[in-house]
């Protein structure tokens, strides 16, 4: 596919500069989640669209959390979203400059979500300001939604998808991909259970019955699941998977444990019911026969998040795809992802072909110290983002 001279008229519009400074920017709108700091990134980003003449809704989730979208205006057909999040996560220890500095050294800017996904923000509002100055005509809109709490339970993305999001003809994720063309992702849940036993004095232990003992067989049995997932694996995605992440109980050492309760995520597969799941972990619970010990269980599942995957020959994989090669990418072939993002719900919920792009590696750099993304990748994200609203709605 040749570029046309439209097309290069939106290209030489997407500068480096703008792309760096506006990361840079919104680098430097200090927050995290936990606990929830969205609002300071989200305001930088709402007065960049509005300086670039975009139509900007705020729409707050939750007190200071409110979720961004702006709109490159269209015609009156069906539109392209970009998908992104303006939630990074704490920027822990380990790092050997300012997490919110955004400097720029060696041709890559460096602090928290840069790479995930502050970059890619920046990347689809450059794009769509060169598409604005081009003055090209669309058939349907372009949207950015910047949703908060991705980080963690999906609050933004949730609230988005109450309306109705059938109208677009595909969905870019603007996650670090390493810019590989994503088609599938895993989705992910949280899975919290409580063991409830009775206290005791630990000098006659046989008068209690000690959570924490059946806490650890609940443990065991989940690791042995984890070995039984990986012989049914996806072939883009890999098997779904098993972790427990937090673990707590008992309240002295001189005390028979009356509770405990171990959080655990479970990743899903494209396709795969967390309700479904919910109940396979209960009966595997209850074969456990906690029961016969004097224990009880609670089992929860406060957070799930689909997966997706869409065909590899499907218009909007091919399309983009093209645009990523032409637009300097590297050339890596269709894949999977192991992570999980907020496009699962725009597929599932309203639809959409779905994809994840963007600039940065989701392995390599996000959720790290000294977490950095290339200028490069942020151009050429840029570029890609504005070649594909092109060819679909040009």
């Amino acid at each position: 596919m040749t570029t046309t001279e439209t097309e290069r008229r939106v290209l030489e519009l997407i500068d480096a500069a703008a792309v760096v400074t506006l990361t840079q920017d919104l680098v430097r709108a200090r927050g995290h989640n936990p606990p929830g700091e969205e609002a300071a990134t989200a305001e930088v980003l709402g007065a960049a669209c509005r300086d670039r003449g975009l139509d900007v809704t705020v729409d707050d989730v939750a007190p200071g959390r409110p979720n961004v979208s702006a709109t490159l205006p269209g015609g009156t057909g069906p539109g392209l979203l970009l998908l992104g999040h303006t939630d990074v996560v704490p920027p822990g220890d380990g790092w050997t400059a300012d997490p919110f500095e955004g400097g720029l050294r060696d041709g890559r800017v460096y602090g928290r979500g840069t790479a995930d996904m502050k970059g890619g923000l920046a990347a689809c509002v450059v794009a769509m300001d060169a598409l604005r100055r081009a003055g090209v005509t669309l058939s349907g809109p372009v949207e950015l939604a910047a949703l908060v709490d991705e980080e963690e339970t999906g609050l933004g993305i949730r609230h988005y998808m109450r309306q109705d999001r059938s109208r677009f003809l595909g969905c870019v994720v603007a996650e670090p991909t390493d810019l590989q063309t994503i088609i599938a992702a895993r989705g992910d849940s949280y899975v919290e259970i409580s063991v409830h036993g009775v206290a005791a004095h630990s000098g006659r232990p046989d008068d209690g019955r000690n959570a924490i003992y059946g806490a650890a067989r609940v443990i065991e049995e989940v690791r042995r699941w984890h070995g039984e997932l990986a012989a049914d694996a996806h072939p883009l995605v890999g098997p779904s998977t098993w972790s427990v992440g937090l673990i707590d109980g008992g309240q002295g050492t001189s005390t028979v444990p009356a509770h405990a309760h171990l959080s655990a995520d479970r990743r899903l597969l494209p396709g795969e019911d967390a309700d479904a799941v919910l109940a396979a972990v209960r009966a595997r619970i209850e074969c456990l026969d906690l029961a016969a010990d004097d224990l009880s269980v609670d089992v929860s599942m406060p957070m799930s998040m689909p997966g997706f995957e869409t065909p590899a020959d499907h218009p909007f994989v091919v399309l983009t795809d093209a645009a990523l090669q032409q637009s300097g990418g590297p050339g890596r072939e269709l894949a999977g992802w192991t992570a999980a993002c907020d496009g699962g719900f725009v597929a599932r919920d309203a639809g959409v072909p779905t994809l994840v792009l963007g600039p940065g590696s989701v392995n390599d750099q996000a959720h790290r110290p000294d977490e950095s993304v290339s200028v490069e990748e942020l151009l050429v994200a840029s570029r890609t983002y504005a070649l594909v609203a092109l060819r679909m709605l040009g």
